[in-house]
C-alpha cells in the first residue's frame, strides 16, 4: 500500500513541477478559457447561467418602474400624457440593464457607458465627431 502512496506522491510532484516550469506556455490560454466560460455563464448561453429571467418592460410606465428613468432622462411626461407607444428600444434596454447589473452603475452612468460603446463601435469619437481621416467639417 505504501508503494502506491509513494508512487502517487512522486507523480503529483513531477506533474506539479512540469506545470510550474511550462506555465508561460499554457497559463495565458487557460486564463482566456476561464474568462470565456465566465462570459458565457453571465450572458445566459450556458445551461443554468441566467439565474433569473426578467421580462423587459413594454411601455414607458414599465421602463420608469424598471429604473430606466432619471432626472436627466425623464419618462414621466410620456407616462402622464398616456403615450401608447411601446417604450424604449428593447435592445438598448437589455444592454443598459445588463450594464447596470454587472457594473453596479446608476441609469445615467450606464446609459452614458452604453452610448460610448456604440459610438466607439461606429467610429465616432468621444466628442461626437467621426474618427474617419477623410472627414471634412465646415463651421
Amino acid at each position: 500500500m505504501a508503494y502506491l502512496f509513494y508512487t502517487f506522491c512522486f507523480f503529483t510532484i513531477l506533474t506539479g513541477t512540469a506545470l510550474y516550469l511550462t506555465r508561460a506556455r499554457w497559463l495565458e490560454s487557460f486564463q482566456a478559457t476561464i474568462v470565456n466560460i465566465q462570459n458565457r455563464i453571465e450572458d445566459g448561453r450556458f445551461p443554468g447561467g441566467s439565474y433569473l429571467y426578467s421580462r423587459l418592460p413594454s411601455s414607458f410606465a414599465g421602463d420608469a418602474e424598471a429604473g430606466l428613468s432619471s432626472s436627466n432622462f425623464d419618462l414621466t411626461g410620456n407616462v402622464e400624457a398616456g403615450d401608447s407607444r411601446g417604450g424604449l428600444d428593447a435592445t438598448a434596454k437589455r444592454e443598459i440593464l445588463r450594464i447596470m447589473q454587472r457594473r453596479r452603475m446608476q441609469f445615467d452612468e450606464a446609459r452614458r457607458f452604453y452610448m460610448e460603446q456604440r459610438f466607439q463601435a461606429n467610429g465616432i469619437g468621444a466628442d461626437g465627431r467621426p474618427k474617419d481621416p477623410k472627414f471634412v467639417s465646415f463651421s
